[in-house]
């Protein structure tokens, strides 16, 4: 049950950084000048559900990890227990990890000029801390740095690419009023950043399994969800494919159907985005071998 509790966490954690993340990148950095305070203003409500629950998350990993390395759920709520996980590896890191959810969610709390990109570089340092847990912290020396920095990379391109799907379809939504230009624009910016950030999340993933097992394999129930995982991308990449170079070029400000059709498989790609993080939230704490 315990590990159970430790894969949905996980889930919720990894989710919630993506959306915040992605929404950081369009009011921040992708959307028009023009167009980025009503972003901020928009994205406001998920900006806070999303720090709230990754800050809430982190600390409940902490716990529910000192559970599973005692003796079950007494050892969840024991403070003797938490400190003695902050003194492994993964501990380390998470605790860094926590301060910046604190952190995170003060600024936005606070709401300091240039906010968004503020939360853009801190949703980054704790992509970057997440590299430093799991299966990428596995080796030491020079094999080990360049397997956490490539599990970074990995994690900043997939969340550009999936968090970045829900505020698209927000810009899909202001795209058929008086933003329109605006929108589309901000749209086309991702579209192009886009290209870059599936092909990046899809050579760092294929360096992660080499690193991790020696490539993609069926041999062990790990290979095999990678497998699993791998299914899906595909599937997110051939609607991405299909959107940007069948649909959009037959898209016009009448033709609701496009449009309806465009938004469905946005959608499709959201929810195989979901299957994806599960995937990785269950075969993470599996022993690749």
């Amino acid at each position: 049950m315990l590990s159970a509790l430790y894969i949905g966490l996980r889930f919720i954690h990894f989710a919630s950084l993506m959306m915040a993340f992605g929404c950081t990148l369009y009011a921040g950095w992708w959307a028009p000048s023009a167009l980025r305070r009503l972003l901020i203003q928009r994205f406001s409500f998920i900006l806070h559900a999303s720090l709230l629950l990754a800050l809430i998350s982190a600390m409940l990993m902490l716990m529910v990890q000192g559970g599973l390395m005692g003796n079950g759920w007494s050892d969840t709520w024991q403070p003797a227990i938490w400190q003695a996980v902050l003194q492994t590896q993964f501990g380390s890191v998470w605790l860094w990890q926590i301060v910046l959810s604190w952190v995170t969610v003060g600024v936005l709390w606070v709401r300091p000029r240039r906010m968004m990109r503020r939360l853009l570089l801190l949703c980054v340092a704790q992509f970057i801390l997440l590299a430093g847990v799991g299966h990428a912290a596995m080796a030491d020396g020079a094999l080990g740095a360049l397997q956490r920095i490539n599990h970074a990379v990995h994690l900043l391109f997939a969340s550009a690419w999936v968090g970045g799907l829900v505020p698209f379809l927000y810009c899909l939504r202001l795209a058929k009023g008086r933003w329109r230009k605006l929108a589309i624009s901000t749209m086309m910016r991702y579209s192009r950043y886009g290209h870059l950030a599936v092909a990046g999340a899809i050579a760092t993933g294929l360096v992660n399994a080499w690193l991790i097992q020696g490539g993609l394999t069926t041999a062990t129930a790990y290979g095999i969800a990678l497998w699993v995982k791998c299914g899906l991308v595909g599937l997110m990449v051939a609607i991405a494919l299909v959107n940007r170079y069948l649909l959009v070029p037959r898209m016009s400000a009448t033709d609701s159907r496009v449009q309806q059709i465009f938004l469905r498989t946005t959608q499709a790609e959201i929810v195989l985005g979901a299957l994806v993080l599960v995937c990785v939230s269950v075969f993470a704490t599996w022993e690749p071998f």
